[in-house]
């Protein structure tokens, strides 16, 4: 995976982890990596634990790693090398941040020796330099003390200081974000002193809670591919199990928009059973691994690696997450996954060269949203709409709603998306509860709608600027683009209603009362304003402020969101989208790919009932030809039927 353009064909590659620890025989290591050929897998990564080879006399044995790498050269598996400097026997995560001075000049030591060493073997594809990168709190180490008082000194004054008011600056979130974008550009710079220009991949982790540390579009200048890790008992907390698939659908969507025109690669997905580690003990199914794999497909994932292949022997994690059984048997897991890898590789032309059918649609979330609701947090009664979490849950109500409709919803950071464009028609935002819009925004977002995009906005979206402070009183900057002025919001301490535009809306926590001016009004309670419609150059905004995302995710029924959003998007006409759902399917989702005059879509039912119903199809001329279906899926026409938990993947022809 060269550092190259999106654009340009790269091969896509699956495999699992090879844990190497002491005690192992250099015939089971040799059996793990012939496993991983009988898959189909060409890749692996590798944990190059420092304490499994610095002795304590300051010399150095690669013996049990030479034979990993020896072992990928006879079985043509490529490794990625995931540094892992000496850290304790219960790290599970290893490094994220140097302690001191003493501390990076070790690390620096360690990565001469350890780079030095495997860069020679044919199988070394390239490096890891850390590992899940993010630790969802302000770095403590002394390190981070002396590099933040450094980075201090050198910020530069902020023009916008929120009229003068008192205000949060948040000055830790923004040194965090620096950080980790520095330690990761020092720790690249240290691989290629000496291994130049070498493939250099780094996978976050925890993103729905981590993703405001991360500046993605500043790490593609030095990273070849990005990646992530995606555990269901690590990592989903936000979801129930019928859920994973979205929540996998969701992390691959956040990955590909960070990594912009760099390749991104799934770096980790759970593979087995865990019993002790993880928040949430539980084993995916053999149809869930297939789920998984095809979804980062289906999202221009340049493939995926499992964690792992084989049981490790000691530790927190003594004999989880393996696809292997312990007598070196492949599970039914690993068995999915190489039915998957069978059918991406028969075709493997289309797959390398396919691009995500999109549908236009981007739900937007701003890093400061996530950070302000962090500082709020101030205890008490728990409130799902204002516990931390709820600016995240809101995106992802939009996001399960629309992929229930069949549809690709593109999933953004704001800084991330591309507001230079000259035409935004068939284009639209969504911003759910994104309790904080940049002031630098403010004009972007106004232009986006003049140009001809469609801008959709619940709950408190805009109610603060990147300081915390209120907007909404007396000048309010978001006027002429949604078209009124906010009264007041009320807390409701359960759930309501709103009518908008004939459709009933379930409400959540707050119902904000408007005063229109240039917008229309489409919803009032009491003779007051509760949700207006207006018109701005040559598009559209619709403002709902109260939490009806939300509001629809925790009553678990997005029909009457899918209605409304149906109407203001034009969700049937999307020129781009050549397939969706007739009617919303609860529990699915789907995606197309194309590549030349090809197209592929992948159908994904994580309901617990077997599915029948049609599609609507913009080419009906093309012939259904199904290339998967792990449960006897089976189209006729537009007809598809497709059992609980199945994967189908469909190329029109």
């Amino acid at each position: 995976m060269q550092n190259t353009s999106k654009q340009q064909a790269t091969p896509i590659m699956f495999g699992a982890e090879i844990f190497i620890e002491p005690g192992q025989t250099f015939e089971e290591i040799d059996l793990w990596f012939k496993c991983l050929k009988e898959a189909g897998m060409t890749v692996t990564r590798i944990r190059l634990f420092e304490s499994y080879m610095h002795r304590p006399d300051g010399t150095w044995n690669y013996t049990l790693f030479d034979a990993a790498y020896t072992a990928a050269e006879r079985y043509g598996i490529k490794v990625y090398g995931n540094l892992f400097p000496s850290t304790s026997f219960t790290d599970l995560g290893g490094l994220k941040f140097p302690k001191d001075a003493d501390h990076l000049q070790s690390i620096a030591r360690y990565i001469e020796n350890v780079v030095t060493h495997f860069k020679d073997f044919s199988s070394c594809y390239g490096w890891v330099p850390v590992n899940e990168p993010g630790v969802g709190h302000f770095p403590k180490e002394q390190f981070a003390t002396d590099k933040y008082a450094e980075w201090k000194q050198a910020q530069a004054a902020i023009g916008y200081n929120s009229g003068g008011y008192d205000r949060f600056n948040f000055a830790d979130e923004r040194f965090h974000l620096y950080y980790n974008t520095w330690f990761l550009q020092w720790l690249t710079d240290e691989i290629h002193r000496y291994d130049p220009g070498s493939v250099i991949h780094v996978n976050n982790h925890a993103i729905f809670k981590n993703v405001a540390e991360y500046d993605f579009p500043a790490w593609r200048s030095f990273l070849t591919s990005l990646g992530g890790s995606a555990h269901a008992s690590w990592h989903f907390e936000y979801f129930t199990r019928q859920q994973y698939a979205l929540a996998v659908a969701a992390n691959c969507e956040i990955i590909r928009s960070g990594a912009g025109d760099i390749p991104w690669f799934m770096t980790e997905l759970q593979g087995g059973n865990n019993t002790y580690s993880g928040f949430l003990a539980m084993c995916p199914t053999a149809e869930e691994i297939a789920q998984w794999l095809w979804l980062a497909v289906a999202t221009e994932s340049k493939g995926a690696i499992f964690w792992c292949l084989n049981p490790r022997s000691s530790g927190i994690e003594a004999g989880e997450w393996a696809m292997l059984n312990y007598h070196n048997e492949p599970s039914n897991r690993l068995e999915a996954a190489k039915s998957v890898i069978d059918v991406v590789n028969q075709d493997s032309q289309f797959f390398n060269n396919a691009r995500e059918i999109e549908s236009g649609i981007n739900v937007i979330y701003t890093r400061e949203s996530l950070w302000i609701e962090k500082t709020l947090q101030m205890g008490g009664k728990s409130y799902e709409g204002r516990d931390e979490g709820g600016v995240m849950k809101s995106a992802l109500a939009y996001f399960e709603a629309l992929s229930e409709a069949g549809l690709q919803v593109n999933f953004k950071e704001i800084r991330e998306f591309d507001f230079d464009l000259e035409d935004y028609s068939n284009k639209s935002i969504i911003l759910a509860h994104q309790i904080s819009i940049p002031s630098k925004y403010w004009p972007l977002l106004q232009r986006f709608v003049e140009k001809g995009g469609t801008l959709v906005a619940d709950g408190l979206t805009g109610y603060y600027d990147e300081n915390a402070v209120g907007t909404m009183r007396l000048d309010f900057p978001l006027r002429t683009l949604l078209g009124a002025d906010v009264l007041e919001y009320k807390a409701i301490d359960k759930q309501g209603e709103i009518k908008v535009n004939g459709i009933t809306l379930p409400t959540y926590m707050w119902t904000g009362e408007l005063k229109a001016t240039t917008g229309t009004l489409i919803a009032s309670e009491r003779e007051k304003p509760t949700a207006v419609k207006n018109q701005l150059g040559r598009g559209t905004t619709w403002w709902i402020p109260s939490l009806v995302g939300l509001a629809s995710r925790i009553s678990g029924d997005y029909h009457s969101l899918t209605q409304f959003l149906d109407n203001a998007l034009q969700l049937r006409s999307l020129p781009s989208v050549p397939v969706m759902f007739e009617e919303p399917q609860p529990g699915m989702l789907m995606k197309s790919l194309s590549y030349q005059q090809d197209t592929v879509t992948v159908i994904i039912n994580n309901s617990a009932e077997r599915r029948e119903f049609n599609l609507v199809i913009k080419n009906p001329s093309k012939q259904a030809n199904v290339l998967y279906a792990n449960k006897g899926g089976k189209i006729g026409d537009t007809h598809i039927s497709i059992d609980a938990g199945e994967s189908m993947v469909i190329r029109w022809e």
